[in-house]
């Protein structure tokens, strides 16, 4: 059986990565950074692409690990410090922008829409097969909101695939919509029927004025690929979601490999800009995150952050920082050194 999963994952990686593999150039975060787009079959809103994002570890610390991180909602991969914190520690680093999302958003999609989770899978299988072509022999996946439920969401549906760990950065495992949530499964029952009704999702900018250097926080972003606003929705993709979160509930401690899962220390609830949502997850409720991330797996790690927003690696200086030498020495202690 084991045999039989390893063909059949190497078969549809290989598969999703011949459809049509462009060659690689200069990506938009310039300098050393590489990228290139994999075309995919088209599905339901016609042709699709996902686009793969490297940064290559110097020669001289390259340890044959490579890192594939997967974003989170209304976002794509531009967090050039994490990505040359890995390759400073011999990690060869890779991100992959889902379908629809960042560089692979094509003219007249819509941004985000996914009706299954599954859609995302020749995005990573791609960016697995490009990783061991070209030698990491050890992949760590990492996942953060969106991309963390992904993420496990992959690794428990492809329990063979060349994953040795998996890190967590704020997965969104539960929704966080107070008293709305108990019409969540009768509004993901509809979207079966009406994928394409649109849904509202608030009018919060909290979050990202958190994050903005012209705001109150310290990035500069593509905002056309990460909204200051709330992307709209549709039933499609509340039903994606709301399936895939069942799926990990109802298969519990699935996932074989460690598993890092990370949260901020507190949530908070604000529509407006305040101070308290530079120190807390102004996306999710950490005690959600908590609650179901212990499910996963058996060889789990939990780290509460004190001080973290929602995007931990965005977080400020002091907590950011310290986390990446938690990460780099939970890799050590996993992987060995």
């Amino acid at each position: 059986m084991k045999r039989r999963s390893i063909i059949c994952f190497i078969i549809s990686a290989v598969s999703a990565l011949a459809v049509s593999a462009q060659s690689w150039s200069v990506d938009t975060l310039g300098g050393d950074f590489r990228m290139r787009y994999v075309d995919h079959a088209d599905d339901y809103s016609g042709q699709v692409r996902s686009t793969i994002i490297r940064l290559t570890a110097d020669s001289v610390v390259s340890n044959g690990r490579g890192v594939l991180y997967v974003h989170g909602f209304n976002d794509y991969f531009f967090q050039e410090e994490l990505a040359r914190k890995f390759t400073g520690n011999g990690y060869d680093f890779y991100a992959v922008d889902l379908r629809k999302y960042g560089r692979s958003l094509m003219p007249g999609q819509k941004h985000c829409q996914v009706r299954n989770l599954d859609e995302y899978f020749p995005d990573i299988d791609s960016a697995l097969v490009d990783m061991r072509r070209y030698g990491c022999r050890e992949i760590v996946l990492m996942g953060h909101s969106t991309g963390g439920l992904v993420a496990s969401y992959y690794m428990e549906r492809n329990p063979e695939a060349p994953v040795n760990a998996l890190v967590l950065n704020s997965p969104f495992l539960d929704w966080n919509l107070g008293k709305m949530e108990c019409c969540i499964n009768l509004v993901s029952a509809i979207g079966r029927l009406f994928p394409g009704i649109k849904v509202s999702q608030g009018i919060s900018n909290a979050y990202s004025s958190s994050l903005l250097k012209s705001e109150h926080g310290e990035w500069e972003y593509h905002t056309g690929w990460k909204s200051q606003e709330p992307v709209p929705v549709d039933l499609g993709w509340v039903r994606a979601i709301n399936k895939a979160q069942h799926y990990l509930r109802s298969h519990k401690y699935a996932i074989k490999v460690p598993i890092l899962l990370m949260y901020s220390s507190r949530s908070i609830n604000a529509t407006d800009w305040v101070p308290e949502a530079n120190s807390a997850d102004a996306v999710l409720d950490v005690e959600d995150i908590k609650k179901y991330g212990r499910l996963l797996g058996h060889d789990i790690t939990m780290v509460s952050v004190n001080g973290g927003l929602h995007d931990l690696i965005l977080s400020a200086p002091d907590v950011r920082y310290p986390l990446y030498d938690y990460i780099f020495n939970w890799l050590r202690l996993t992987l060995g050194s």
